[in-house]
């Protein structure tokens, strides 16, 4: 189950390069490396400033077009940096979808590093996601599978917990329960990332002694507007209980009041524990596998027979 879908065409470097030298002459002649093969995208590290990042599958190319409308809207918006295109591909021979050259930020995935690692970005995140959440237009994204009413996700999820791969799946399966019982979001969509896990999340590395700090966000391929919710499971996917406490307190407005009610609290932890098993369940060299299985341990040891309909 969820194995890294096929891609629709054979990227390699001398594509990128054809695609660049007839595009972008003057960047054709930089350094080229692949740098990752994602669920969605081919990303290529172009020199040292840049990067390259293509669909490689169809269903990858409408939230790539999102991206290159979106991010310049919202980049001076947020507090840390995002992949804002530099430069616009288009399809060419030998590749049928649009591309993006975008910056290169230094740094390792935050999937990489340990829970405790993680907490010390805590009210980095909820800053970010402060500024992010906000009313978005009505022409803006909408995903079928992110800020949606969390009873959609509700055969995938009891479809992951029937594999029986999973533990505690009693526990999981009320605590997404309560999740769906909890109201659904009031107000305006709000703008949202969409995948704000670690593995989208780069993070300076660490000098001895010294606290992890965000370089960037990246991959805002489920871009879209909705319940904030979808997105405040990041408080389970990225931190302990320690860093979890903090990231809550930082989403206070400036007078200091919750942005969010306890309803969405409920919410986001029903979320954590359907995006925890779609990871957990991923290979196990799959830097998301560790994300996930943390996730879940979180929602249990949090919860507990203390969950509504325990017992």
């Amino acid at each position: 189950m969820d194995a890294v879908p096929d891609a629709d065409v054979d990227i390699t470097d001398a594509l990128v390069r054809r695609l660049l030298a007839s595009q972008h002459p003057d960047l054709a002649g930089l350094p080229l490396e692949r740098a990752d093969n994602g669920w969605d995208n081919v990303v290529y590290r172009l020199g040292d400033r840049l990067g390259v990042r293509l669909p490689r599958r169809g269903a990858a190319h409408r939230p790539l077009l999102n991206e290159l409308r979106w991010l310049p809207f919202l980049a001076p918006r947020l507090p840390l940096p995002v992949p804002a295109a530099a430069r616009r591909g288009r399809p060419a021979p030998g590749y049928p979808y649009h591309w993006a050259v975008v910056p290169w930020f230094e740094g390792r995935s935050a999937a990489l590093a340990r829970p405790g690692e993680r907490d010390a970005y805590a009210a980095q995140l909820a800053g970010f996601l402060r500024a992010l959440h906000v009313p978005a237009p009505g022409d803006a994204p909408r995903s079928p599978v992110r800020g949606v009413p969390l009873a959609l996700r509700a055969e995938s999820l009891a479809a992951r917990l029937a594999t029986g791969r999973l533990p505690q799946g009693d526990t999981l399966r009320a605590v997404f329960a309560e999740g769906t019982r909890a109201p659904l979001h009031r107000g305006p969509a709000l703008w949202l990332h969409g995948d704000p896990h670690p593995h989208n999340m780069v993070v300076h590395p660490a000098a001895a002694g010294a606290p992890a700090r965000l370089a960037a966000v990246v991959d805002f391929g489920d871009l879209t507007a909705g319940d904030p919710a979808s997105d405040l499971a990041a408080a389970w996917l990225h931190f302990t209980a320690r860093g979890r406490s903090v990231f809550r307190a930082a989403l206070a407005d400036g007078s200091g009041r919750p942005r969010h009610d306890d309803d969405a609290w409920l919410r986001a932890r029903g979320w954590a524990v359907h995006l925890g098993a779609v990871m957990a369940l991923l290979p196990a060299d799959d830097p998301l596998h560790a994300v996930g299985r943390h996730a879940l341990r979180q929602v249990v040891e949090e919860c507990g027979s203390a969950v509504s309909g325990l017992g």
